[in-house]
């Protein structure tokens, strides 16, 4: 597939390299700021100073970055997936409107390893999938090399499939 100059979408949250679950987690997170701050109290110390110390590690419903850099491949698989997801845009939007109809576009969500959706937790053994809670599709880019490796699906238009599979749920939702 030539896609060099192609729309890029811009409904893409990149969550890669990101804690996987959202909010505050006990026993790390908030939780562990806490008991560090109570072993600090049991000690003597000063648990004011491990709280203000770690304020700037904690969330509040966002997902904490960790150090991440991206391949080069998953920068190419990333860029490609934009503009796939533009591509369907583009036909949805205009099959839509020759209805009278209004296209909702999703978003696709890029994770590494494990994510949180408004359906729940999971891992990147999943495989991608839609949810209709939040109107998200997610994905973790090593799918495609896993599709490569395992089943010999390769290339632009097996992964453009599996993001169109996915936005099809999506269709079928609205």
């Amino acid at each position: 597939m030539r896609l060099n100059g192609r729309r890029e979408s811009s409904n893409v949250s990149d969550r890669r390299g990101s804690g996987g679950a959202r909010g505050l987690k006990i026993g790390g997170g908030i939780g562990a700021v806490i008991i560090a701050a109570i072993i600090a109290w049991i000690s003597g110390g000063n648990p004011l100073d491990v709280i203000t110390s770690n304020v700037g590690n904690l969330t509040s419903g966002n997902q904490t970055t960790q150090n991440y850099t991206p391949t080069e491949e998953e920068e190419e698989l990333a860029q490609f997936s934009r503009q796939i997801l533009a591509g369907t845009e583009d036909v949805w939007t205009k099959l839509f409107a020759s209805m009278g109809k209004e296209y909702e576009p999703p978003t696709l969500v890029l994770f590494t390893d494990a994510v949180q959706s408004a359906c729940g937790n999971a891992t990147s053994q999943v495989g991608p999938f839609y949810c209709s809670a939040d109107q998200c599709l997610y994905i973790d880019l090593s799918f495609f090399r896993d599709m490569r490796k395992t089943l010999g699906a390769d290339g632009d238009f097996a992964y453009a499939y599996v993001i169109a599979h996915e936005v099809g749920h999506h269709v079928q939702h609205l």
